[in-house]
């Protein structure tokens, strides 16, 4: 099926981001009019419905529609179905759409700051990058794209990232020469060239194909992606390296949320806690079922990694930190590792 570009699609080609948050700064006087009916909020997303982003965004949706009927209404367009994450965040700063939840690697252009939760081997489980988003750099986090038009208002997981690939990628030496599916980030494609590998960016909706055709070798994700985008049927080797973290920023178009009123605004933000708690706790039972399934399916097989290949791993990463701390701020950097070490 052929579909027209939207305004923003058509609008960032022709003059890209800049003017696009030239163009925000207008919306600012355009109201929420209620008056023909509920609030409207459209949302976005690129996952399946049964994935910890999925779960949570009909999650919200329910529990909006429940505690303010006929006040807010949320439209969810899970898998894709609207618009890819790329256009959603310029969608997104263009007032197209009222909320996303994309991935924090893919707002890199926006912000370097985000580069932090890139970085290979800095969080050991979603409990250290929990502590460091809810910590004393949380509410800079949050703030650091207001300048497109975007205000983050929770952190969402998705789970830990692992390697999948044609062999078991227990070493760097292990990757080199493969051809690795990344999202768009400066901090993956350094890691994968770190590793010798050579990083292809790619949508997320393109790589079960990639995969199944050989346009690529390799690819990380989550054990909830790997199992609900069935990559695992199109990789014979699995490794838990746990080697990166996988979230996202649950924004708004700040236009958007400056125009509500007071009331509605604090009733929407009680239930993106309540829902973004709830959401990372089912993230880590939803990967760890979604493991228990691949290892049942017996399509791939799993490779895990013990304390001294991990201290390989870390040991031949650390030229990708030091490439990006400077870009992503020596407070941030030591608040991530600090709530790592706890």
């Amino acid at each position: 099926m052929t579909t027209t570009k939207s305004a923003t699609v058509q609008y960032r080609s022709q003059f890209g981001l800049i003017g696009l948050v030239l163009l925000v700064g207008l919306l600012s006087a355009c109201g929420s009019d209620s008056s023909n009916g509920p609030i409207l909020i459209k949302f976005p997303h690129v996952t399946a419905p049964g994935t910890p982003k999925g779960l949570a965004a009909d999650r919200f949706k329910m529990l909006v529609e429940e505690r303010m009927p006929g006040i807010v209404t949320v439209e969810v367009y899970p898998s894709g179905q609207l618009m890819n994450d790329d256009d959603s965040i310029d969608a997104l700063a263009f007032g197209e759409v009222q909320m996303i939840a994309v991935s924090l690697s893919k707002l890199d252009r926006l912000t370097k700051k985000y580069q932090v939760f890139d970085l290979p081997f800095l969080f050991v489980d979603l409990a250290a990058a929990e502590r460091f988003q809810s910590g004393p750099a949380r509410e800079e986090l949050l703030g650091a794209v207001l300048k497109s038009g975007i205000r983050g208002v929770g952190f969402w997981h998705n789970g830990m990232k692992q390697f999948g690939g044609p062999v078991p990628i227990t070493s760097p030496e292990a990757a080199e020469g493969l051809k690795f599916r990344i999202m768009e980030s400066d901090v993956l494609q350094a890691q994968i060239l770190q590793m010798g590998g050579n990083p292809q960016k790619m949508a997320f909706g393109e790589v079960y194909q990639a995969l199944q055709t050989g346009a690529v070798d390799a690819q990380e994700n989550t054990w909830a992606n790997t199992y609900s985008s069935k990559f695992y049927e199109v990789q014979p080797y699995l490794t838990e390296s746990n080697h990166g973290y996988l979230g996202y920023l649950l924004a708004v178009n700040e236009p958007f949320w400056q125009s509500l009123p007071e009331d509605v605004r604090q009733q929407l933000q009680v239930i993106i806690d309540e829902v973004s708690a709830w959401g990372n706790d089912q993230a880590k039972e939803v990967n760890a079922g979604a493991l228990a399934n691949i290892i049942e399916s017996g399509r791939s097989e799993i490779a895990r990694l013990n304390d001294g290949e991990r201290k390989v791993w870390a040991d031949t990463m650390l030229p990708v930190w030091d490439t990006f701390s400077d870009s992503i701020g020596e407070d941030l950097l030591n608040a991530a590792l600090a709530a790592g070490q706890q």
